[in-house]
């Protein structure tokens, strides 16, 4: 009893936006919740960060971003920093990475999710955030299905390290669908988890735009209204011929620059 009082005054001590839904999220077979989202957007780091926040109050957490995993050690001084200022710096400081390198993943809304993971952090001392994008070499004749295993291996091992925590997971659509693409001849990450210890949402098309870089330039690109413009929160239900077990219905999304940390 005490230890659930605990747990919903972190819960509310941090600016946290209830996410409508977001308890059918939270059954005892369920290790992993994840995201799978188009990069650039403001509303799914964001929504993500909400989810973390309602998480914290069912048990520990572990948070697996689609950072490489060579970033672990920048992530956790960043997560350990006396300050924000500080922890930004060490961001800055990285040379290579989402925040050099443009492709979604180092906008200012992934920004504004790991700052609000710090202060997470600092009120439930057991969250853990880890990066999870493999450095493994590309080899000649192995397809993108093999990047693709190493991914779903780390999220497993990484499971396996804190076997008590639910982990939830914010990672590209592709890698989070949990069945084999056929007209592409991948298998993802998500594949290679137990299926029956995930569930996997789909961040719902709802128009609006996204951050992204075409052929000849980057900048805010639309997106097609392909789900009901008017639904919000968790809808868990079958998407994608089975490739999702639901969506994460956000609304029109608008488009997240890279941040400068």
């Amino acid at each position: 009893m005490i230890a659930t009082l605990l747990a919903a005054a972190f819960v509310s001590s941090s600016t946290c936006t209830p996410v409508p839904g977001v308890e059918t999220l939270w059954n005892d077979d369920t290790r992993y919740v994840v995201v799978g989202e188009m990069h650039g957007t403001t509303e799914a780091p964001a929504a993500f960060a909400d989810l973390v926040c309602a998480a914290r109050a069912q048990g520990p957490v572990t948070v697996a971003l689609e950072f490489s995993e060579s970033m672990q050690p920048t992530l956790d001084a960043f997560m350990a920093a006396d300050s924000d200022p500080a922890a930004r710096a060490m961001l800055a400081a990285y040379p290579h990475g989402p925040f050099v390198h443009h492709d979604g993943r180092g906008s200012v809304a992934m920004l504004d999710l790991l700052l609000r993971l710090r202060a997470m952090q600092r009120e439930t001392p057991s969250l853990k955030v880890i990066a999870f994008a493999p450095d493994t070499p590309r080899v000649p004749g192995f397809s993108q299905s093999y990047y693709e295993l190493d991914m779903g291996h780390r999220l497993a091992t990484a499971a396996r390290k804190t076997p008590d925590s639910r982990m939830l997971v914010l990672v590209g659509n592709i890698h989070a669908q949990k069945k084999m693409i056929e007209s592409r001849k991948l298998t993802p990450a998500v594949v290679h988890l137990p299926s029956n210890e995930v569930i996997s949402l789909y961040v719902a098309q709802q128009g609006g735009t996204t951050w992204s870089c075409g052929r000849d330039a980057c900048g805010a690109n639309p997106l097609p209204e392909i789900y009901d413009v008017q639904a919000r929160g968790v809808v868990v239900q079958p998407y994608g011929d089975g490739a999702f077990d639901g969506v994460l219905a956000l609304g029109p999304t608008t488009a997240s620059e890279p941040a400068k940390p």
